[in-house]
């Protein structure tokens, strides 16, 4: 708890709207990505058939859209940052991962790679200063 403490601590002191706009870029990017696979889910199954035969698949089809959908919506926001972006790792990796296992479409192995990243800066930093988080921390 202290290191989370220290990281909030730093990012709140070394805040700048840049950051604050790519996090809430990131967060409309995942949104919509979310309300994609809803919409098509043929793209969902299409990107799983590499894995097909694997156990849980059914699970991963029916975490993937909600994930995208309920984390987009709280990183824009700025609310449980961590979190929401704990939940999009192993999707992250997963669509990383599925670019190697089945057909290589660099584009989106760029993309996902480029997400990922900005996930893993957005876990360690935080959502800022600029964030519903530190608006709620500071009405207490």
């Amino acid at each position: 708890m202290p290191t989370i403490k220290s990281l909030n601590k730093w990012a709140n002191a070394h805040t700048y709207y840049p950051l604050d706009l790519l996090r809430i870029a990131l967060g409309v990017f995942l949104f919509i990505k979310g309300i994609d696979f809803v919409s098509n889910s043929q793209i969902l199954v299409d990107l799983i058939k590499p894995v097909q035969n694997l156990a849980g698949t059914m699970i991963v089809i029916h975490y993937v859209a909600p994930a995208h959908l309920v984390g987009g919506i709280l990183i824009a926001f700025g609310l449980l940052t961590r979190w929401s972006v704990m939940a999009q790792l192993p999707l992250l990796l997963g669509a990383v991962l599925i670019n190697f296992i089945g057909e290589m479409n660099v584009s989106n192995l760029i993309i996902a790679s480029i997400i990922l990243l900005l996930c893993i800066f957005f876990l360690l930093y935080g959502s800022g200063k600029h964030s519903v988080d530190y608006y709620l921390k500071m009405q207490q």
